[in-house]
């Protein structure tokens, strides 16, 4: 006598709940807290960094108006809207998890990666232009002569000669300004690197139909994460290109 069996496996597009949440709702709902308790370690370890960007620029604004028009804002803004860009696609893919659309995440979510790619290799031409021009901190930094001369003007002392400490630590500022500059984009460019990898690891698993379901909640996740580092930008460009 033969007996039918019925298959435990969920059909394709049926999500699978773990046993240690009650519901799909509660198990989505996790995966975002889990995500946002993240970004918030992120939130203030960003901050940080802009404190610190504040701090020496208001002990030495003139130094830091003069190194920040080195930086080319039109670039800066083109890289913004690349980034930008790349947030709706990922928007995208996230409406396409939800409409079960496969085929809509996985393109969605190599636009996104290659908008990624490009940021960074617009952001690698500006640090090529500024390493050229000897504005890499360290040995060979070096103040354009310029700068310089507009530094020694407001380090002069109250009987008109130039107070050599004042002029030292204004020298010092500019260069500051670089160190925060490369640091802040450098901390940023890394954040951006690990999202296109996780981005692209996503797009395989989707295509070969590893997740459960179509992967909202871990594609819902991925977004927050891409979002987040857009918004750090959107800080970073006009504190870095555009305020004097």
């Amino acid at each position: 006598m033969h007996t039918s069996s019925t298959s435990t496996m969920p059909d394709e597009g049926t999500q699978v709940l773990s046993s240690h949440f009650d519901d799909l709702e509660q198990q989505h709902l996790s995966s975002n807290l889990g995500m946002w308790f993240f970004l918030v370690n992120e939130v203030m370890f960003f901050s940080g960094l802009i404190g610190a960007y504040f701090v020496y620029r208001t002990l030495s604004p003139e130094a830091f108006k003069l190194a920040c028009h080195h930086m080319d804002w039109k670039v800066g803004f083109f890289n913004t809207l690349v980034l930008l860009t790349s947030s709706l696609t990922m928007a995208m893919a996230v409406r396409a998890t939800q409409t079960r659309n496969r085929r809509g995440v996985v393109l969605n979510l190599i636009y996104t990666a290659v908008l990624g790619t490009a940021f960074l290799g617009i952001k690698a031409s500006e640090y090529k232009t500024e390493i050229d021009h000897h504005l890499f901190p360290g040995a060979h930094f070096r103040v354009p002569g310029e700068d310089a001369e507009a530094l020694r003007a407001v380090s002069l002392g109250p009987d008109g000669q130039l107070d050599q400490a004042k002029y030292a630590e204004n020298l010092g500022h500019f260069q500051m300004m670089f160190v925060l500059y490369f640091f802040m984009t450098g901390v940023h460019a890394f954040h951006m690197i690990i999202g296109i990898a996780i981005v692209l690891i996503f797009a395989v698993l989707m295509q070969i139909k590893w997740f459960s379901g179509y992967g909202e909640a871990q594609t819902e996740a991925l977004g927050l994460y891409w979002h987040f580092v857009d918004v750090v930008w959107v800080f970073l460009y006009p504190l870095l290109y555009l305020i004097e």
